[in-house]
């Protein structure tokens, strides 16, 4: 006798009735929300102090809406103009200019499209500087072109124009030119005079600094680490004040200290001069120059150096270096086939962050390196806060977020940025 069995069909419900993966999905998806809502204030400034930085550095080298904005007419009228005749364009072209400067001037917009126009070609900004009074005595009812080149004859010069025609687009490729000591000339796109030549001197300059700072780091950090991973616990926590000691000194007060020991006159050439190493007119020129740049900012960065470098030193067992003495090795193979491998993380860890922070320093270098040992970043802050060419500042600090990214590409081709620790 077989007894028959109803089988339920249909999905299976929960408590209240709803169906199960209807009712799961709900959950996850009310989980999700939530977890998205903790990190919603991280995204927000993220997104406010470091991707729109970026975004806004990244636009305003190669913005350039201030010419067509302010010459409409004038950029229309170019368009006409046979720049390679070696003349100054057309009466329309000077009609159409005259129409736009009454707007500029009274918007009092004038001079700034001077200064960028200046930023290309020298000497564009005193002729708009000095616009008022050529305009003013303006007779339209006669032709404007002679007008303007009897008031100035630099009005005359097609190079002028030849300027305004080349900017008149909303974006150029000018800062970037320049900051690689490029130009546009009658001949197309052509390096700088050498005298001219600053930007890709102060790159180089400034990557070859940093990955001796970095070396130096290394070099002194490394053994201050290794000691302090091997000392008593008690012992190696004094001496870990004094590695940090430097961070709750001000930036300004560690490098004057510097310009205090390493100038001409200062403690360490007195020093050497006193017991008679030195005489007093060969002291050492250790400031205002590269040497005092490397000294004073691998003190300043040593530190970051130490720390990943004794975080991982600290994981590693001394057993392991036990074993390889028990096995025949020496303490140098001990060391080298066996130690120092497994320190390499923390390597990897100091150097990729004492090298970007070293790359992008300006106030150190601008305090010690004199001519010869400032950065491009001493460069990017000049044109910020002096020379107000933010284009190129924004266009150089393009060129060395670049160089960072290179860097950290080729870093992670040759060790692997997975193989970084901080213990």
């Amino acid at each position: 006798m077989s007894t028959m069995t109803d089988n339920q069909s249909g999905p299976m419900l929960a408590a209240d009735g709803t169906p199960l993966k209807v009712s799961l999905a709900r959950a996850l998806r009310r989980q999700k929300i939530r977890a998205f809502l903790l990190i919603v204030p991280l995204l927000a400034f993220i997104l406010i102090s470091f991707i729109a930085p970026i975004g806004d550095m990244l636009l305003r080298s190669v913005e350039n809406s201030i010419v067509p904005e302010t010459m409409p007419r004038t950029v229309v009228a170019l368009e006409e103009w046979d720049e390679a005749s070696g003349e100054a364009p057309s009466e329309a072209v000077f009609a159409a200019f005259y129409e736009d400067m009454k707007v500029a001037m009274e918007a009092k917009t004038h001079t700034k499209l001077g200064s960028r126009l200046n930023y290309d070609t020298a000497g564009i900004a005193s002729l708009f500087r000095k616009l008022r009074k050529p305009m003013g005595n303006i007779d339209e009812t006669q032709p404007i072109k002679p007008q303007f080149i009897d008031a100035e004859e630099d009005w005359g010069d097609p190079e002028v124009w030849q300027t305004i025609k080349r900017l008149s687009g909303h974006y150029t490729s000018s800062y970037f030119l320049s900051a690689v000591d490029m130009e546009h000339t009658h001949d197309g796109i052509q390096m700088k005079d050498d005298f001219e030549r600053i930007y890709l001197t102060l790159l180089w300059r400034t990557m070859v600094l940093s990955v001796a700072i970095t070396v130096s780091c290394i070099l002194l950090g490394y053994p201050i680490a290794f000691l302090l991973a091997n000392l008593p616990l008690r012992t190696s926590n004094i001496l870990m004040i004094l590695v940090l000691l430097p961070f709750w000194t001000s930036l300004l007060v560690r490098t004057s200290s510097w310009i205090v020991l390493l100038q001409q006159e200062g403690v360490i050439n007195d020093t050497l001069v006193s017991l008679g190493i030195l005489d007093d007119q060969g002291r050492l020129e250790l400031m205002y120059n590269q040497v005092g740049t490397i000294v004073a900012m691998t003190h300043i960065l040593l530190p970051f150096m130490i720390l990943p470098l004794y975080s991982v030193m600290k994981t590693i067992s001394p057993s392991y270096v036990r074993a390889a003495k028990s096995l025949g090795a020496n303490d140098w193979t001990a060391f080298w086939k066996v130690y120092f491998p497994n320190t390499v993380p923390g390597i990897g860890a100091g150097a990729v962050l004492v090298f970007i922070l070293a790359i992008g320093y300006y106030i150190t270098p601008e305090l010690v390196g004199g001519t010869s040992g400032i950065f491009i970043s001493n460069r990017i802050a000049y044109h910020i806060s002096s020379s107000l060419n933010w284009g190129l500042a924004a266009a150089l600090g393009v060129m060395l977020l670049g160089l960072i990214l290179v860097f950290y590409w080729l870093y992670d081709r040759i060790v692997g940025i997975d193989n970084v620790k901080l213990g």
